[in-house]
Formats: C-alpha cells, sequence, structure tokens
C-alpha cells in the first residue's frame, strides 16, 4: 500500500516541482491511516517522520516495520538507502519544545525558487527549511524591493534570504539562537547576499522578541515584517513560557507602532485551533490568506494560518 501511494505521488508531482524550480517538496503526508509517516523530498535525499499512532507491534516489531517502510521508501523513489534520513516526532506534553535528536552537524544545500538553503536532516525534528511557508516567501519576496523587512522568531533565516533577493534595502533578523542567526548569514552567503567581511543591510539580534520589541529605538519603522512564532516556546533565556494563543495579540499589538502606515505584516501560525478577531488590531487592512499560502502538495490545508496584515 505504501509503495503504491508512494509512486502515485511521484508520477502526479513529476513534473510540477521542475517547473516551480522546486527540488524540496511533500510526497506522502499520513495518507494511509495506518502508516503515519511524513515523507518529504530534498533533492536526492528522503526525510521520513514518524507521528504516534497506536499499534500492535512490540518494540523489535516496530523498529523493523520502521526499516522496511524506509527501505519501501527508499526502493520505491529510486533514492540510496543511505539518504534516507528518519525522525520520530511524539506528541508535545506540558508545553515541551522539540529538542535536537542527533549531533553529527551534518548539512546540505538544497534549492528553492531559485535560491539555495542549507538543511540539516538528522540533527533536528525540524530540517531549516519549512516547506509549507514556500508560497508565503515567494509572496514577502515579491513586496521587498526596497523594503526594510523585520524578520521574528527568524530560525534559520529564509524569510531574509527571499526578502533580500528581492531587493529589500535592509533587512533585520531577530532570534533568540545565535546557531540560527550564525545559520541566516550562511543561507545569505551561499546566496551572495552578503560580503564576507562586510554585513551592509543585513543586522542579526539574538534576543528575546518581546525584549526586542519593548527596548527598540523610537523613529525606526519597517516596511514588512514576518511574524511567525512557535505555538509553545520555553527558554532559560526568557523569565515566562511563550504561548501564541494567549500572547501573539498583545505582541502583534506592540509590535505595530514599528510599522510604518501602509507596511505588511504576515501573521502565520501552526496552532491550528487559534482563534483571532482582527478588531483587535487598529490597522487598515486584516485579511486570512491560508487557502492562498498551503502549497498544493500539501494535503493537510491546514498545516499552517497565514494573515495579510496592512498597517
Amino acid at each position: 500500500m505504501f509503495a503504491t501511494r508512494l509512486r502515485k505521488r511521484a508520477k502526479h508531482l513529476r513534473r510540477w516541482p521542475t517547473k516551480r524550480n522546486i527540488t524540496c517538496f511533500r510526497l506522502y503526508e499520513r495518507d494511509i491511516p495506518e502508516i503515519p509517516l511524513i515523507v518529504d523530498r530534498y533533492e536526492d535525499h528522503l526525510h521520513i517522520t514518524e507521528y504516534e499512532r497506536p499499534h500492535d507491534r512490540d518494540p523489535a516489531q516496530h523498529a523493523n516495520w520502521l526499516d522496511l517502510m524506509a527501505r519501501t521508501a527508499a526502493e520505491t523513489l529510486d533514492v540510496p538507502p543511505a539518504n534516507v534520513h528518519f525522525k520520530r516526532r511524539g506528541r508535545q506534553k506540558d508545553n515541551t519544545q522539540h529538542e535536537k535528536v542527533d549531533h553529527t552537524g551534518n548539512r546540505i544545500v538544497v534549492q528553492e525558487g531559485g535560491l539555495k538553503f542549507l538543511v540539516n536532516l538528522d540533527d533536528y525534528v525540524d530540517t531549516g527549511l519549512f516547506l509549507d511557508h514556500r508560497i508565503a516567501r515567494s509572496m514577502v519576496r515579491d513586496l521587498a524591493e526596497g523594503k526594510w523587512l523585520l524578520n521574528l522568531f527568524s530560525y534559520t533565516g529564509s524569510f531574509t534570504v527571499y526578502a533580500a533577493a528581492g531587493g529589500a534595502r535592509k533587512t533585520t533578523s531577530v532570534d533568540l539562537s545565535n546557531t540560527y542567526l550564525s545559520w541566516t548569514k550562511e543561507n545569505l552567503r551561499i546566496n551572495g547576499l552578503i560580503d564576507e567581511k562586510r554585513q551592509d543591510g543585513h543586522t542579526f539580534i539574538a534576543s528575546d522578541v518581546a525584549q526586542f520589541i519593548a527596548e527598540h529605538p523610537p523613529g525606526e519603522r519597517y516596511d514588512l515584517v514576518v511574524f511567525d512564532p512557535p505555538t509553545y516556546s520555553r527558554s532559560k533565556k526568557t523569565e515566562r513560557d511563550w504561548n501564541v494563543q494567549t500572547d501573539a495579540v498583545p505582541m502583534l499589538q506592540t509590535l505595530l507602532p514599528l510599522v510604518r502606515k501602509g507596511g505588511v505584516i504576515f501573521f502565520s501560525t501552526n496552532f491550528r485551533r487559534f482563534k483571532f478577531d482582527p478588531a483587535d488590531l487598529d490597522v487598515s487592512e486584516c485579511h486570512e490568506i491560508s487557502k492562498q499560502t498551503v502549497p498544493e502538495d500539501f494535503r493537510n490545508r491546514r498545516i499552517h494560518r497565514c494573515w495579510r496584515i496592512v498597517r
């Protein structure tokens, strides 16, 4: 069943990625309930994630079953077994975050929209490039020319790279992790968007986002903002935990004074039960654009929710 479904999806997507200059895309998304896996293709590598689901296999049988699934995917999609990367994503409890799962340091360069990105398919549950934000990244690039981008919770800086490629005059990337900010610089560097010795036009700030907003100097105004916070976050570097449902709108309210009139904010969350009343924000426009931003290779049409907000 798994091989048949993979062959059908691969055939369906055979020409689609090439036409759009995409080499990283989703092939399988828990299509068969008894096989709760997600299979993403990154160039000639497969990234397979298992989601917890009750079954009657003992640990040894389950390990053999997972090995069979990985071999089946490799053989069906003609990928070398060494290029299959397997992860397990358990249910998050007590608002815990997904931690590092290995320490290989292995990264490969992949392409999307004519740009290059470093991804790590072994060490983290997330790879460094969220494939479901592919369309939103293109939207940012289309608006970026001559603009000043603020990328909050910037992770590995894929939105920053797209904005720079689109002609942004300045970018500011804010993330609590120095590791991810360094990753952002490398992504810019491999695209020729930052000089080895100079960082003209690009600023990288290792900070809690709430603290960054609270301490922001008056007078500076951004033209384009990406606000893609985690659902939950717990860090020793901050005084309190983050919960997107209770904290996102208040943070957006404090963010608005930093955005010029007519500036655009892209706000996204992976929390599908998120409740949001646009009337809570003093803005010119606020429209949910989730249907336009979820790529067609994602069977789960609610993989994220996204709003376009005009100051």
